[in-house]
């Protein structure tokens, strides 16, 4: 298990634990009381602890090494029932973006998002989830096939941003991000996009058009990451957690910004804590969407998409006529 820094009370709780097990275990002695207390003591810390998260703190949970990604979630939800579909018909396959059809509880559904990697290899291969221009010319592939099929489309987005490298620009990153948010902007099937992790600028914004736009608990969303901001503003990274504070980035800072239409919880300590958990809560969520975006007409669904972001970053000032 990994501990984040602000996670250190837990951790030593959890060691204490573990202290006594092998104590146990060497001298043949009943601790099982001793452990219920700290078993006791541990969640009330996590209680007390991941109430009161900063911004920085759940950009730091966010990235946890042990959270789940796009295909631990895909297949979860699908109970393994999904094909995963490779290449964009151009140039390559990229395989920090990933895609299919999948079936859950009966519906077909089309699933896109981005793919980070654990081990150092696997990072290389994802390119530490980063998408290049062919990534997100095979996500806008996919969709359409799913419009051909009359199937919804459910987007993952965690991302650092899109790939920043000269060959990506070259093979024209920033247009082939332009083109899926027109696209996304009027597929006449439901899309239902979700930020399980980092939500970070064109990068996730290039698969996160859709009709409902949903945040894991833990997760931020926002056109730059602290890092960065930080790195312009003041030149220096020390000024991360302020910047952090300053982007309101949150789920809650989306929600009631009116940039997201709704929050799906996560086990306390994290998705990474419960995964199973967290797969059910977003299992739920897809299915409850679908369910009332199903009912829609294509024109309604392509109408309201398009209204909706229409009305971000509307400012109706008094006295001031709009227009």
């Amino acid at each position: 298990m990994n501990y984040l820094d602000f996670e250190k009370p837990i951790e030593e709780l959890s060691e204490q634990i573990e202290k006594l097990k092998q104590v146990a275990a060497k001298n043949k002695v009943d601790v099982s009381a001793s452990i219920r207390q700290l078993e006791e003591k541990i969640k009330a810390k996590k209680v007390e602890v991941y109430s009161k998260l900063t911004p920085w703190q759940r950009v730091q949970l966010s990235r946890h090494p042990d959270r789940p990604y796009t295909l631990d979630f895909i297949n979860a939800i699908t109970e393994g029932k999904f094909t995963e579909f490779a290449g964009d018909r151009f140039v390559k396959d990229d395989k920090a973006m990933v895609g299919g059809f999948g079936t859950v509880e009966g519906h077909t559904i089309m699933f896109i998002g981005q793919q980070k990697g654990r081990t150092t290899k696997e990072r290389q291969i994802r390119n530490f989830g980063m998408a290049n221009p062919e990534g997100y010319r095979k996500a806008l592939r996919l969709m359409k096939l799913a419009e051909k099929f009359n199937k919804p489309v459910v987007t993952f987005l965690d991302t650092p941003g899109a790939y920043p490298g000269i060959e990506a620009e070259e093979r024209g990153q920033a247009e082939a991000i332009a083109r899926n948010l027109f696209e996304m902007s009027r597929l006449t099937v439901p899309i239902i996009c979700i930020v399980i992790g980092e939500g970070a600028s064109g990068g996730a914004l290039g698969i996160g058009v859709g009709d409902k736009v949903l945040m894991l608990e833990n997760t931020w969303y926002s056109v730059i990451s602290p890092e960065s901001c930080s790195s312009i503003l003041w030149r220096s990274w020390d000024f991360k957690e302020k910047a952090a504070d300053a982007l309101k980035l949150t789920a809650e800072d989306m929600l009631k910004n009116k940039l997201i239409d709704g929050i799906i919880p996560e086990p306390l300590g994290g998705a990474h804590a419960n995964p199973e958990e967290s797969f059910r809560f977003v299992k739920e969520e897809i299915l409850k969407q679908i369910s009332i975006l199903n009912k829609l007409s294509p024109d309604q669904l392509v109408a309201e998409r398009i209204s909706k972001f229409y009305a971000m970053g509307v400012v109706k000032q008094e006295g001031t006529p709009v227009g």
